[in-house]
């Protein structure tokens, strides 16, 4: 696993609205049971979200946002398909963590 992997969302009742979780969390805590994720939250168009806060993405061909506020942890082992990698999106991603946590 690897900061910034993105898995399918695998839970049949959420699948739909958040079909993809990101995850956040440096590789060094790799020993610990849970990862940091954000949804990955299905939208009709990016204009709908708040930029900063929300940034949107293109997962498989489907317009998705980091929906930033509901940050969780989530067991690795049910982090199993690994779809893509937002490696390069690294400061959009960070400035939506800081603009949550800080407020700028």
């Amino acid at each position: 696993m690897a900061q910034f992997d993105v898995y399918e969302n695998e839970e049949p009742e959420s699948k739909d609205a958040i079909p993809f979780l990101l995850d956040v969390q440096h590789d060094l805590h790799d020993s610990l049971a849970t990862r940091t994720v954000v949804p990955l939250v299905s939208i009709s168009s990016p204009e709908e979200a708040a930029r900063k806060l929300f940034p949107d993405f293109n997962i498989a061909g489907r317009a998705v946002v980091m929906s930033t506020p509901e940050m969780a942890g989530y067991p690795v082992k049910d982090l199993r398909n690994k779809i893509a990698s937002l490696n390069g999106s690294r400061r959009e991603i960070f400035d939506a963590i800081d603009f949550l946590l800080n407020g700028f």
